[in-house]
């Protein structure tokens, strides 16, 4: 069952069923314009990945969560996010939609996106700390959680420019705000909320199987200097130029 984890090919066949499906969604659109200013970074980042994949290429399941994440994103794109029809979809096979059963008032499908933007990729960008930066310890946890909030705010601002530059109808759906003037602060919330529990669960998983993860995590905390650096680092950087 779990074949497809250690099969060399499974990035390659994940990109073409993503270029299938993609191409799917991209048949009749609900706003072309918006759907391609919703896939520009999606495109992007695709690139970005086959370019980078001999060099550093992710693990399986990084590639795996990136996937399932771009396939939800593509859905947002087709239909607007403000306009995706899970009511209706849940209602046909429910009888019933689903904000009924929560007592939502608006279209929450923005919502679950920007959590899943977290839950799934803080761990490819883990995978990122630990491989380049040398991440260990708390720190592998801490920092794809920072780092998905920093992602997060910054699309937000990417959000605020481009619909600042192209107003109108196509600002309001790259948007999607529905009228919550809180919007943005509870997408990046949902975000790290997401990246939180993502990485609650892969410190779970390395805590019951792995017999050093509590000596990582102390040792991850101890100072490497112990001597404070900033004005003592700058004055023996000093003292070194002359003496030169």
């Amino acid at each position: 069952m779990l074949r497809w984890l250690f099969n060399p090919r499974w990035p390659l066949t994940l990109l073409i069923l993503f270029l299938m499906y993609a191409a799917a969604w991209g048949i009749h659109p609900v706003d072309r314009k918006d759907w391609m200013l919703e896939n520009a970074l999606t495109a992007i980042f695709i690139v970005f990945l086959i370019l980078t994949s001999r060099r550093f290429r992710l693990s399986n399941i990084s590639y795996t969560l990136i996937f399932i994440f771009l396939c939800l994103h593509t859905i947002g794109a087709h239909y607007t996010y403000s306009l995706v029809p899970y009511n209706e979809w849940t209602k046909r096979i429910f009888g019933s939609p689903l904000n009924d059963w929560f007592g939502f008032k608006r279209n929450h499908f923005d919502r679950l996106v920007h959590f899943c933007f977290g839950f799934l990729l803080a761990y490819p960008i883990r995978e990122l700390f630990m491989r380049v930066a040398r991440a260990r310890g708390f720190w592998s946890y801490y920092l794809p959680l920072d780092l998905t909030m920093s992602f997060s705010m910054l699309y937000e601002l990417i959000e605020w420019g481009a619909a600042v530059a192209l107003g109108g109808n196509l600002a309001l759906a790259y948007v999607g705000a529905q009228g919550d003037v809180w919007d943005a602060q509870k997408d990046m919330s949902l975000a790290s909320l997401g990246a939180l529990i993502s990485m609650c669960v892969v410190a779970s998983i390395n805590w019951k199987f792995d017999k050093n993860f509590g000596a990582e995590i102390r040792e991850s905390l101890t100072p490497a200097e112990i001597a404070p650096l900033g004005e003592q680092k700058l004055k023996e950087l000093m003292q070194e130029q002359r003496g030169r």
